[in-house]
């Protein structure tokens, strides 16, 4: 079943949401990812964020966008979703950050050459038709030497069943849209490290990401969501998603532009 690129449109009074699918990447998901972009950009490359150039591809609600102008960082973030960037805006002005947002595509960024220090893309790369040249469009955006990170999801046999199976077609657990991910556009991380090489960026790390806990525990929460007991954003803290070894369903990186 294809892609429905267009639900982030439909669902962008929800970014912020509590009980909206998309309140799993705020609570659930971006505690463990971004604590890991951090600690690339502190303890991996020893740079103080403070005041560099972001770039963060396929924004959203600016969920991220967020976080990393809180560091300090000089934030552009950039969507196809006019009504995701709409209200990242709103959402930014409300609280206070200055964060420049921008309509339109990774595959031509609307950016010169070398305009950024650091960029990132997160729950993307398995949405886009031509990774490739999202990719390279992202690395001629780079400064020599900048930092470029990213998150995706695995083409696996536990991936299918966790990502697809478990979180949107079973009714009993599912807490995702029911067209959010196709299985055949997760990538490999060979794969992506081979277009990262193709793009100019040489990959230095890759992490996995996933639920903590017991699973037996992570199904009933994931029931009780689906009865309607908890929120999506409850069920985001009560998984505990944290990095780890296992890169079978979601990873995430970092590479440096190295031409």
């Amino acid at each position: 079943m294809p892609v429905d690129n267009q639900l982030y449109d439909r669902l962008a009074d929800a970014w912020w949401s509590e009980d909206s699918a998309l309140a799993m990447l705020r609570t659930g998901l971006n505690p463990a990812r971004f604590g890991y972009m951090r600690d690339v950009l502190v303890e991996r490359v020893g740079i103080d964020p403070a005041g560099k150039r972001v770039l963060d591809v396929g924004s959203g609600g600016g969920l991220l966008a967020e976080e990393f102008a809180r560091l300090g960082c000089s934030v552009t973030g950039i969507d196809l979703s006019e009504e995701s960037v709409a209200a990242a805006r709103a959402h930014a002005a409300e609280s206070g950050l200055a964060i420049e947002y921008v309509a339109g595509a990774g595959e031509q960024l609307p950016f010169e050459d070398g305009r950024f220090d650091i960029a990132y893309c997160c729950d993307v790369l398995e949405h886009v038709d031509d990774v490739q040249r999202v990719l390279a469009e992202t690395a001629r955006v780079l400064r020599p030497g900048g930092i470029y990170m990213y998150d995706t999801l695995n083409r696996t046999r536990r991936s299918r069943l966790i990502a697809i199976k478990l979180f949107q077609e079973w009714k009993s657990t599912a807490f995702m849209e029911p067209d959010l991910h196709d299985w055949n556009m997760f990538i490999k991380p060979s794969e992506l490290e081979a277009s990262l090489a193709r793009a100019g960026l040489e990959n230095r790390h890759t992490i996995g990401i996933g639920p903590g806990g017991n699973p037996v525990s992570l199904l009933r929460e994931m029931r009780r969501r689906a009865r309607g007991k908890i929120t999506h954003a409850e069920l985001g803290r009560r998984l505990r998603i944290t990095t780890t070894r296992d890169r079978s369903v979601l990873y995430a990186g970092y590479a440096v532009k190295v031409s």
